[in-house]
């Protein structure tokens, strides 16, 4: 199947960030886990580590912005890979894009009821039902339409987690704010392992800003908009995190925020906004973190969509879902059936779907190393313009950071990174079966559908016959 037309790309770069953002779930990782971070760590100058988790995810937009400039498709990172590291590597970082955004999404259901708790007297999986609901009708809308529903939480939560800094800086304990959580001598009395974990734990919050680069197809401008929508999240969410957690521990003070984060939880920053802003603030913020993660959900089922239709097309997956609608439906049926399955065997499905979604963090995490190392090699095989910071200097910087990273992630995490690199590994494995058994699939791999022609290797060319050999009696005549 080939792409859509250029009629058919209604989203501009604004839809694609509210995709984008929607699926980081930013006021979730205020209200949850930057107070977790405190009070594992008790590090007041968290707000540090998130500015240059930032830093380092816009220099690997660096090379990555050069890749989608030249290679704009649905399965953005795992097409990437294709052209840099082979074929193989790149149905296995498609392999890994699915686990790995299914159990984001699919953790979060199990999420959602435990946050849902304190508005409504419901059991989990009929809070985890109702979303799915919600998911698997609005998975089939236009995908600007989704956009559209989509910008009304982000927004809002943008807005409150705003409303929440500026409250508790104008307040700040002892009447003077504090500036010394963002000084960085206070990185240095932190013990390494945790600081290890801090970074990992720290990266996962940006996780969500790398979808933007799926929705090519969607794009009115797509070797542009993807680029800058993904920029752009990067840079917001970086502001977002690293004020609200400042302003936690200027309300807080400094040397107290990890022992009241310690004491509160995930409470604290509802805490420190009842004592500073009406209550209904309160209430709305509640409500506010529970249609976040429906959003997330939400836009998590399209960035799996989207990687179906992509290997759909290719016919690396079945063809039938090279269609955004049936590809919808057989996402919203696996999310539905590991549903069920969890209400069948009564899991514990709070601690479960924490695990989920740690474990998809880990994967996003090791495919931006590889997408990072694919586009290393591919700007550097085939520069066209890019200067040297651009093919050579940006990328090798993510890709050893981003190396690191998933090296400290291991060290804390290691069976779930030992099961990410599991399902890639298979990926690859699967697609090394294509090369022999499908060429014809397997040649196509990575180029979004287009027709190929794989001429068979036994193919026999006659030699060129000598003038006149036809003709021995013409060739005697003329030498003589």
């Amino acid at each position: 199947m080939p792409p859509p037309p250029e009629a058919a790309r209604r989203l501009g770069g604004a839809s694609v960030a509210c995709f984008a953002l929607a699926a980081a779930t930013p006021l979730s990782v205020v209200t949850a886990v930057v107070p977790g971070a405190y009070a594992d760590s008790g590090l007041p100058a968290l707000p540090l580590l998130f500015i240059a988790l930032g830093a380092l995810l816009l220099i690997f937009m660096v090379g990555c912005a050069g890749l989608i400039r030249r290679l704009p498709g649905p399965g953005a990172l795992y097409t990437f890979v294709v052209r840099g590291l082979g074929r193989p590597a790149g149905v296995g970082a498609a392999w890994l894009a699915l686990l790995s955004y299914n159990a984001l999404q699919i953790g979060l259901y199990g999420v959602v009821g435990a946050a849902a708790a304190p508005l409504v007297d419901a059991p989990w999986w009929m809070v985890a039902a109702a979303c799915w609901a919600v998911v698997a009708v609005c998975g089939m809308l236009r995908p600007e339409v989704t956009a559209g529903l989509l910008a009304v939480p982000v927004v809002a939560g943008i807005v409150l987690i705003g409303g929440y800094a500026v409250a508790n800086l104008l307040d700040p304990d002892g009447g003077r704010v504090a500036w010394g959580a963002l000084h960085p001598v206070q990185l240095g009395e932190v013990s390494r392992p945790v600081l290890g974990l801090l970074l990992v734990v720290g990266a996962f919050a940006f996780v969500g800003f790398e979808t933007a680069a799926a929705y090519a197809d969607d794009v009115r401008h797509p070797r542009r908009a993807t680029a800058r929508a993904a920029v752009w999240s990067v840079v917001l969410l970086t502001l977002l995190y690293a004020a609200s957690s400042w302003a936690m521990a200027v309300a807080t003070g400094p040397d107290r925020i990890a022992a009241a984060a310690l004491a509160r939880g995930p409470e604290l920053a509802f805490d420190l906004a009842a004592t500073r802003l009406p209550s209904w603030t309160v209430t709305l913020g509640r409500a506010l973190v529970v249609v976040g993660l429906l959003a997330a959900m939400l836009a998590l089922h399209h960035t799996v969509v989207r990687y179906l239709v992509a290997l759909g097309r290719e016919r690396v997956l079945s063809a039938g879902l090279a269609s955004r609608r049936p590809a919808s439906l057989t996402q919203s049926l696996t999310a539905g059936l590991v549903i069920g399955g969890c209400v069948l065997f009564d899991r514990p499905v709070v601690g479960l779907g924490n695990r989920l979604a740690v474990g998809g963090g880990l994967g996003i995490l090791l495919l931006l190393s590889v997408a990072s190392l694919a586009a290393l090699l591919f700007l550097n095989r085939h520069p066209d313009a890019e200067g040297v910071w651009r093919r050579f200097v940006a990328p090798g910087v993510s890709t050893v950071a981003l190396g690191a990273l998933v090296y400290l992630a291991y060290l804390n995490f290691p069976e779930l990174v030992a099961a990410a690199g599991g399902t890639a590994l298979l990926g690859a494995l699967y697609g090394l079966v294509l090369r022999f058994a499908r060429p014809t699939v397997y040649a196509g791999i990575g180029l979004g559908g287009a027709a190929v022609v794989v001429a068979p290797s036994t193919l026999s060319v006659p030699r060129p016959r000598s003038p006149g050999a036809h003709r021995p009696e013409r060739v005697n005549r003329v030498a003589g």
